[in-house]
């Protein structure tokens, strides 16, 4: 288990490596999917929570934080 585990984070890094941009590229969608959901869907849950704004941004800094460590 623990060797599996290993091996994926080594290819996860090693694919994140390589594309720096694309987790806070992916971030940014999910923001602007969220802004799409709220002027489409006012009154739904997703519009009231922001759950994809709060992912988006969440993702975005991650991302970051990681494209600055590989």
């Amino acid at each position: 288990m623990k060797d599996r585990f290993n091996a994926f984070l080594d290819e996860v890094s090693e694919y994140l490596a390589h594309r720096k941009g694309l987790l806070p590229l992916l971030g940014i969608g999910l923001v602007i999917l969220n802004l799409l959901i709220k002027l489409i869907f006012p009154n739904t849950w997703l519009s009231a929570t922001e759950l994809f704004l709060h992912l988006g941004v969440i993702l975005a800094i991650v991302g970051f934080l990681l494209g600055w460590a590989l």
